[in-house]
């Protein structure tokens, strides 16, 4: 599924019309019909309903969506929120229509008026203003939207809640909040945002027939990763491979302090599928690590005061690094960052600790001939940005494509919704997770995964992409049947994967 930003729906739009013969009234008939289906699944025949609608070609659907629905028998009735002389183009058209069928509409003139109208409803349909809306809300926009948020009934938006930007890094002053919103052909890169995903509520994007190739043909772009793309893209088990086939990994980090982190990850990794597993950390770790993980190998690495100081010991004949996860944060780590990312001929995913090293060494990493990943959160992202945390929020994905463009990296951006980004600025979001992983260790066992993916016979954006699904994946199996978001822990996601890799 395709995210687009405003630009990039209007471009479509009009491909469709100029260059596809695609008339401007047949698609908003096309998208009032869809959004109309769409609705009636979130409405019963004793709903009493008002669909607002603005001058735009919001408004051009909402009168479409009135008439299938009252045609349908539905019990609907429409505010036009501007003059009529405003109302201009397709939205006049489907207007016109409106009438010819026999229905009629009433006149926007007080918030008053609204609320004794609005009263006696149970849905609301908004579709007042569209994909265009930047800044704060004009009037009367700026007292309609106020009282919708504040009705009982339930609030369905049409494309994106009325005054949320679709674009990122776009202020706005007040938008409805909507229980449901229903997406016209692809989803806005604001339904991904931290700040205005809320507003969205619960989604569901319709196809209206508009030419998905052009997207799909573009060299850079941003889609949802979904399970179909799992399935299509996760490499079978050859029947007759060996543990050597699956990939052989290294794990660095750890220390007296931080144990369980790498421990995390190294237990992931094997779950997630790695064939044979290295953990390089301090002495008193590996004590810790060996009963825990009796699958793997180790190396005991030079320490002090309980943390690795030394990287030496290590021959890097490895299908893949993890370093960082539980490594401490102190001025010999860019040392043996450095190293690491030197003598390895192989991907090297660097988390946690790590990110903090790799700071001091951004300027050589682009030089790298093997894949280098970063795997931070929020925090992370915004110290090796020398941004705050709210600037990169209001940004994620302008951010994610600099920063992995500049540096060569693929970068996967951990949150709510975790976005990754290869080098060449290609982009996924994934959706699925929950607030169940809000804790200590999650990120830990998605650098293993992570780490066990790189190594299988597929591109680093599929693993990374396929790794991150599984995780958020597992979550959602998880606290669907076995827990709930409170009492979710990371190991039980290393325990839990095998049952999301049968759902597969």
């Amino acid at each position: 599924m395709h995210i687009v930003t405003a630009k990039e729906m209007y471009d479509t739009d009009r491909y469709a019309m100029e260059e596809m013969g695609l008339q401007g009234h047949l698609l908003m008939e096309n998208a009032g019909r869809a959004v109309a289906t769409a609705i009636k699944d979130q409405v019963s025949e004793e709903d009493q309903i008002l669909i607002l609608v603005g001058k735009g070609n919001n408004g051009g659907d909402g009168f479409v969506i009135a008439r299938t629905l009252l045609q349908q028998g539905y019990s609907v009735e429409v505010l036009q929120i501007p003059n009529d002389e405003e109302v201009q183009g397709d939205a006049r058209t489907h207007r016109e229509i409106y009438e010819a069928f026999g229905y009629g509409y009433r006149r926007f003139d007080s918030v008053d008026s609204l609320a004794t109208l609005s009263s006696r409803k149970t849905v609301i349909i908004d579709c007042l203003l569209g994909i265009g809306v930047k800044g704060p809300l004009r009037s009367p926009y700026d007292e309609i939207v106020p009282h919708v948020n504040q009705l009982d009934a339930k609030v369905i938006s049409v494309d994106l809640p009325s005054g949320v930007p679709a674009d990122e890094g776009v202020s706005f002053e007040g938008a409805i909040q909507a229980d449901y919103t229903v997406v016209i052909q692809y989803p806005k890169t604001s339904a991904f945002l931290q700040h205005t995903a809320p507003y969205y509520g619960d989604w569901k994007a319709v196809d209206i027939g508009l030419p998905d190739h052009l997207l799909r043909g573009r060299n850079k772009g941003c889609s949802v990763w979904t399970k179909s793309d799992v399935v299509a893209s996760l490499p079978e088990r050859e029947p007759f491979s060996h543990k050597g086939s699956h990939g052989k990994g290294l794990v660095i980090g750890g220390s007296i302090q931080m144990p369980g982190s790498v421990t995390m990850t190294s237990r992931a990794a094997l779950r997630a599928g790695a064939g044979l597993l290295t953990v390089a950390t301090v002495s008193k770790v590996i004590s810790i690590l060996a009963s825990s993980v009796t699958e793997a190998t180790f190396i005991p690495l030079e320490e002090q005061e309980g943390r690795i100081s030394s990287v030496e010991g290590i021959e890097f004949g490895y299908d893949g690094v993890a370093i960082g996860m539980g490594m401490g944060r102190h001025r010999e780590g860019k040392e043996l960052l450095e190293k690491v990312l030197k003598l390895s001929e192989s991907p090297v995913l660097i988390d946690a600790d790590g990110l903090y090293a790799l700071k001091g060494y951004l300027s050589e990493v682009k030089s790298r001939s093997y894949p280098t990943i970063i795997t931070p959160h929020p925090g992370e992202m915004a110290h090796l940005l020398d941004v705050s945390i709210p600037e990169l929020l209001e940004k994620p994905f302008h951010y994610s494509r600099q920063f992995a463009s500049r540096y060569g990296v693929h970068v996967v951006l951990k949150g709510a919704f975790t976005l990754v980004t290869t080098p060449d600025e290609k982009q996924w979001v994934h959706t699925t997770g929950n607030v169940g992983l809000a804790k200590g260790g999650s990120g830990d066992v998605l650098a293993g995964m992570l780490l066990a993916m790189v190594m299988q016979p597929q591109t680093v954006e599929l693993a990374l992409n396929n790794g991150v699904w599984l995780h958020g994946s597992t979550a959602d199996l998880l606290t669907e049947q076995a827990h709930s978001t409170y009492d979710l822990l990371a190991t039980d996601l290393i325990d839990g994967l095998s049952k999301t890799y049968r759902t597969i």
